[in-house]
């Protein structure tokens, strides 16, 4: 038996092929797949399956355009601060920054760009509440200031010695 795969269906207003481009020069180990030109009706509508770090995806010239919203958002979980810097840049470039590492790129879609640590140090009773308050502080996410943020909780009480 195939198993099968959840692609996320990207429609969009007249610009499946520039998004996928993007997308593909956006994010390491990505490329496209196939581009579709449909005829008929629909036609000069582009279908572009592609593949980005590792997950399938299709933008399509859809009419009229739907709109994104927040609530569907993709994680993109990042090793270091220079890899997250890389993508926050290329997707602000013409998108809207939001909070707590939240962006809405160029052309809509939504995305958290993250540092991979954020879920354990959430998870951990003893920092989770530190890193929450720093991390309500941000826009782009400083992954030092979140650590920092941890070895500092309780620094502020005095020893009873």
């Amino acid at each position: 038996m195939v198993e099968s795969q959840i692609t996320p269906f990207l429609w969009l207003d007249g610009c499946a092929r520039e998004a996928a481009d993007f997308y593909v020069s956006t994010f390491r180990d990505s490329y496209i797949v196939k581009v579709t030109t449909l005829t008929g009706p629909g036609a000069g509508s582009d279908v572009v399956s592609l593949v980005v770090k590792g997950q399938p995806f299709t933008t399509f010239d859809g009419i009229p355009p739907f709109e994104f919203t927040p609530a569907i958002s993709f994680v993109v979980n990042c090793d270091t601060q220079e890899e997250l810097d890389h993508y926050w840049e290329r997707l602000a470039d013409g998108g809207n920054p939001i909070q707590c590492g939240w962006i809405q790129d160029r052309y809509g879609v939504h995305w958290q760009i993250v540092p991979a640590i954020l879920q354990g140090l959430l998870e951990d009773e003893t920092k989770s509440k530190p890193v929450l308050e720093a991390l309500l502080t941000m826009v782009k996410i400083d992954i030092q200031q979140l650590l920092d943020a941890t070895s500092n909780h309780g620094s502020d009480h005095v020893s009873p010695l």
